[in-house]
């Protein structure tokens, strides 16, 4: 038996217990391009790379439980025609750290901030999992704020009843988000892939997210940040609203993608039956499906991601 999409990402990295310790180890992250800093309002400051040039800017907005390395693959291929930012989201990867909400209108209005911050225009805003969800209440709150989205594994494709959100908030509770033993944390990566295996390749997340034991501050502000991130998702649901997204979006889901549906509440349903339930309320838009992939589609198929999403771009230039 799989646990559900929200546990599993929700202790994705967390270590077995803290350590006493004032050695902020996410700072010390050696980043694979350098890295600027947005200053907003209430002493919020996002840390972000910015590579490439082109037309269009694509905004790459991450999940739960990650940071802003994951895309490292994409920025590398799409560099070379379109500018490329990534960022860490409020009290994840370096940027910093405060007590927020942390539901879906913090995050998109903490988005829409950085956007006016740098002067961006012909945005692409591109998601993982609760960064589609994310960018999706990002373009709801604010119409035209995007030219298109990219939305990779989005949550907000699935839908929850009362019965589900109680179930979530039973187990989204920071002293057991705190008490994830490392195996767990460790199979917790593995099943984001479509062999159930992290790659060597990507052995640097798990590596970073045990290390954060080390640091005390660091390791309490993520644990009882996690909670909120997954009850926003679950309070901030996007499902009926699809149709009103009338810009041109692009839907990409692994076909082996073990987290989406939540197979413990869902057990009949599948990523494909999910993914197309969606999109077919999307009024302009498409899906691909991504054979040998599982739901870490932005590093698990960065290739295939981005051979689609070129082709995208292209034609949002005619």
């Amino acid at each position: 038996m799989r646990i559900s999409i929200f546990c599993l990402l929700a202790i994705l990295a967390l270590p077995a217990r803290a350590q006493t310790s004032t050695f902020n180890y996410m700072e010390s992250l050696v980043y694979p391009y350098p890295v600027q800093y947005a200053d907003l309002s209430d002493g919020k400051r996002l840390a972000y790379i910015d590579q490439g040039k082109g037309d269009y800017t694509v905004v790459m907005i991450h999940g739960l439980g990650s940071y802003l390395p994951v895309y490292q693959k994409m920025v590398e291929i799409l560099k070379t025609e379109v500018r490329c930012i990534a960022l860490d989201l409020p009290n994840y990867g370096k940027s910093s750290r405060g007590d927020y909400a942390f539901d879906m209108p913090f995050f998109a209005e903490t988005i829409a901030e950085f956007i006016q911050a740098l002067g961006l225009q012909n945005v692409i805003l591109a998601g993982h999992s609760m960064g589609g969800q994310i960018a999706m209440t990002l373009e709801l709150r604010h119409p035209g704020i995007a030219k298109a989205l990219v939305l990779l594994a989005p949550a907000g494709f699935e839908t929850f009843s009362a019965e589900n959100r109680a179930w979530f908030a039973m187990f989204m509770q920071p002293h057991l988000v705190k008490a994830t033993p490392v195996p767990q944390i460790e199979a917790n990566f593995n099943v984001n892939f479509h062999d159930n295996k992290l790659p060597e390749d990507a052995r640097f997340m798990l590596e970073d997210r045990l290390k954060m034991r080390d640091d005390t501050t660091e390791y309490d502000y993520y644990c009882h940040m996690i909670p909120k991130c997954v009850m926003g998702m679950l309070d901030g649901p996007v499902y009926d609203q699809l149709p009103t997204l009338t810009l041109p979006v692009l839907v990409l889901y692994g076909e082996q993608d073990l987290l989406i549906p939540n197979r413990l509440l869902h057990p009949d349903t599948s990523t494909r039956q999910v993914a197309e339930r969606a999109q077919q309320r999307l009024p302009n838009s498409q899906l691909h499906l991504l054979p040998s992939c599982g739901h870490f589609v932005p590093w698990e198929c960065a290739e295939t991601v981005c051979a689609e999403m070129l082709p995208f771009i292209h034609r949002l230039q005619r």
